[in-house]
């Protein structure tokens, strides 16, 4: 019997260190609980890998890693190129997921490395290190739920930022650059979005910098592009966020 390590598996014994039922349905259950919160967290916020997806991918790490536990153990042999297998596979779904919308912004991309974390927290669901599956439990949802309001924050609050633009027409470009220049302001970037060609809009992705020391002192990038979207010849603006 391997000496205890883990605090949750001290306090619970012995069986719950081995590959006994008692031991398998805790694992299988801890898994299926942890992923179905993380999963029920993106579906409120209308991701498509929701909660089913996490519940499949944590259960598949958890019994994978149980799986390599008992071939190591049976068959005296080392087959932990099992978890590797899992975890370069959910890799490779969570990559699929990233997709580019016609704004140029990311979309999935939090949801894609939630997926590959939330098969990490099963394989060590799956190896009984119940403090650590806990533990990175609660880091995940700490990153998903708790610090997206501190990055917005932050982010609010940059020197720098990016924005769609959509203008009435290309013969108001030059208003527009004029426009922020005079607001105490600075365009790093314009690139055209070539998505809206035959929409009849003019469509771009600027970025901004705010040079004015007024502007960083009292203004966020909020209020500035609600200032810019009151100009007449344009038809809309949003910041982008990946």
């Amino acid at each position: 019997m391997l000496e205890l390590h883990d605090p949750i598996a001290k306090l619970l014994g012995d069986w719950s260190v081995g590959l006994n039922w008692g031991a398998i349905l805790l694992r299988i259950a801890l898994s299926v609980v942890l992923a179905a919160v993380v999963g029920c967290e993106r579906s409120s916020k209308r991701h498509s890998a929701g909660l089913r997806t996490f519940i499949l991918v944590s259960l598949g790490a958890t019994v994978t890693m149980m799986l390599e536990l008992f071939l190591n153990a049976r068959l005296e042999g080392d087959y932990h190129f099992l978890s590797a297998a899992i975890v370069v596979a959910v890799a490779i779904i969570s990559q699929n997921s990233v997709l580019f919308s016609s704004r140029n912004q990311i979309k999935g991309l939090t949801t894609s490395v939630a997926l590959w974390v939330c098969c990490i927290v099963g394989l060590t669901a799956g190896a009984g290190f119940y403090t650590v599956t806990l533990l990175s439990f609660a880091a995940l949802i700490a990153s998903l739920s708790v610090f997206p309001a501190f990055e917005r924050y932050l982010k609010d609050r940059s020197n720098h930022f990016e924005v769609h633009l959509e203008l009435k027409s290309s013969s108001y470009l030059q208003n527009f650059v004029t426009t922020i220049r005079e607001l105490g302001l600075t365009i790093d970037d314009i690139e055209l979005n070539p998505a809206y060609v035959n929409s009849g809009l003019s469509v771009y992705s600027v970025a901004i910098s705010i040079s004015s020391a007024e502007l960083k002192k009292y203004k966020t990038h909020g209020q500035i592009i609600e200032a810019l979207a009151t100009l007449d010849y344009v038809y809309h603006i949003e910041e982008m966020h990946s």
